[in-house]
């Protein structure tokens, strides 16, 4: 499988949820209890997104964001996960969310007591002989200051 030495992922907790089933999740997305004490942690050494190789070849690139339900465990809860903005172009929509099923996580704490949380969690696909995507910060330019002696 075509490795994607581009690729970038960022989490950032938005929410928590327990075991209550939907409701709780609903109420914690909702924000009505308290947000971990610590963030959940990625354990994959390589994220689990594979760039799909005939857009690797055309160098398309985008960003998907994914809500993820993590489990006290640390694994993504079955089905759970949706695409919260779509990176317009469904293959790579498709690929973020094949990837999300093999992640794996140092379960959130809340008190010292492993909690499930909610994730937004942005995957970016880039190429790294593409052009920046507007607005983009994941890759790093070159910028030359002038001297002002």
């Amino acid at each position: 499988m075509m490795r994607a030495p581009g690729l970038l992922v960022l989490l950032v907790t938005v929410g928590c949820v327990d075991r209550m089933g939907a409701r709780g999740i609903a109420e914690r997305l909702n924000g009505r209890h308290a947000r971990p004490d610590v963030a959940p942690v990625m354990l994959n050494e390589e994220p689990p997104f594979r760039y799909p190789p005939a857009l690797w070849a055309q160098r398309i690139q985008g960003n998907v964001t994914l809500r993820v339900l993590v489990d006290s465990l640390g694994r993504p809860t079955p089905d759970s996960t949706t695409i919260v903005e779509s990176s317009g172009i469904g293959v790579l929509d498709s690929a973020a969310l094949a990837g999300a099923v093999n992640l794996k996580f140092r379960p959130a704490l809340l008190h010292n007591t492993p909690v499930g949380v909610a994730l937004l969690l942005p995957v970016f696909f880039r190429h790294p002989a593409a052009p920046p995507l507007p607005g983009d910060s994941a890759i790093k330019r070159t910028i030359k200051t002038p001297n002002l002696q």
